[in-house]
C-alpha cells in the first residue's frame, strides 16, 4: 500500500526535489510533509499520517539557523531583545507563508477536499505549517548541514531586511507617542471586513478620543490595526514632530 502512495505521487515528489535543490533520501518523510490534516481524513487507508508533528520540528530547527544567522551578521550590533524582534518578523506566519509561495508549495500540498473547496492552499497557515515540516523533513533525512544551508539560500533576500522587525510595531510605537504627547492611548476598532475565508481583507480605524486619526487595511484583524496605526504616527509626527523610537543600534560597552 505504501508503495501504491509513492508511486502515485511521485510526480510530487520528482517537483519537490527540483524546488529544494536536493536530493531526498527517504522520500516517505517529504510526502508526509506535503500532507496536511485534512487529508487522511478523505483517504482513510493512507499510510503516512499527517504534517503537524514535522510542523513542531520544523518550527524549532527554523529558529535555530535563523537565530546563528542574525547572530553572525548582527551579533556584534543589536542586543539580544533586538534580534530577538528581528527572529520573530523573519518566522511570522505572512512572511513564511510568502517564502513557500515563492518556492511554489502551493502545487504540492496534499488536502482534503473540504480544504481545496476553500482554497487551502492558499491559507498562510497552512503554507507556513507546510514550510515548516519541509525543514524537518530535510534536518531529519540529509541532516543539519543540509537543512541550515537550505534556509540560508531560501532566506538570504530576507536576511538584511530583519532591521525591520525592530520598528514593525507601530501599534506601540503610537501608544508612547500619543501617551507621551496627549497622555491617551489610541483606540482601535475593525469597521469592515470583505472577501472569502481564505483571503479575507480587513479595515481598521484608529482614534484617539473622539478624533479619528487614520484607517487601514490588511489580509488580518492585526495587519490592518498596524496599517492604522503606521499612517497615524506618520500623520502625528508630520504635525508635531518624530520621535526617536528606533532601538538602539549598538551595545553599550
Amino acid at each position: 500500500m505504501k508503495r501504491d502512495y509513492l508511486l502515485a505521487y511521485q510526480g510530487h515528489l520528482e517537483r519537490l526535489a527540483q524546488i529544494l535543490s536536493l536530493r531526498p533520501q527517504n522520500q516517505l518523510l517529504y510526502l508526509q510533509a506535503l500532507t496536511h490534516r485534512s487529508f487522511p481524513g478523505d483517504h482513510p487507508d493512507w499510510p503516512y499520517g499527517d504534517n503537524e508533528r514535522l510542523e513542531f520540528l520544523g518550527d524549532a530547527v527554523l529558529s535555530a539557523v535563523i537565530s546563528h544567522l542574525l547572530f553572525e551578521r548582527y551579533g556584534q550590533k543589536f542586543r539580544e531583545g533586538e534580534l530577538t524582534k528581528m527572529r520573530a518578523w523573519l518566522v511570522n506566519e505572512e512572511r513564511l507563508a510568502r517564502v513557500a509561495e515563492k518556492l511554489g508549495l502551493p502545487e504540492l500540498i496534499l488536502l482534503g477536499e473540504g480544504e481545496k473547496r476553500t482554497q487551502g492552499h492558499k491559507k498562510f497557515s497552512i503554507l507556513a505549517g507546510t514550510l515548516e515540516a519541509l525543514l524537518a523533513a530535510i534536518y531529519l533525512d540529509l541532516g543539519y548541514e543540509q537543512v541550515f544551508k537550505f534556509i540560508k539560500r531560501t532566506f538570504s533576500r530576507l536576511l538584511p531586511h530583519a532591521p525591520k522587525g525592530l520598528i514593525s510595531d507601530y501599534k506601540t510605537v503610537l501608544q508612547e507617542y500619543t501617551q507621551g504627547l496627549f497622555k491617551q492611548a489610541p483606540v482601535y476598532e475593525i469597521i469592515k471586513e470583505a472577501g472569502p475565508e481564505h483571503a479575507k481583507v480587513f479595515w481598521a480605524v484608529v482614534r484617539l478620543g473622539k478624533e479619528e486619526l487614520a484607517r487601514g487595511k490588511g489580509r488580518s484583524k492585526k495587519a490592518a490595526e498596524q496599517e492604522a496605526a503606521r499612517k497615524a504616527l506618520k500623520i502625528l509626527e508630520e504635525k508635531y514632530g518624530k520621535i526617536d523610537y528606533q532601538p538602539p543600534k549598538t551595545r553599550n560597552r
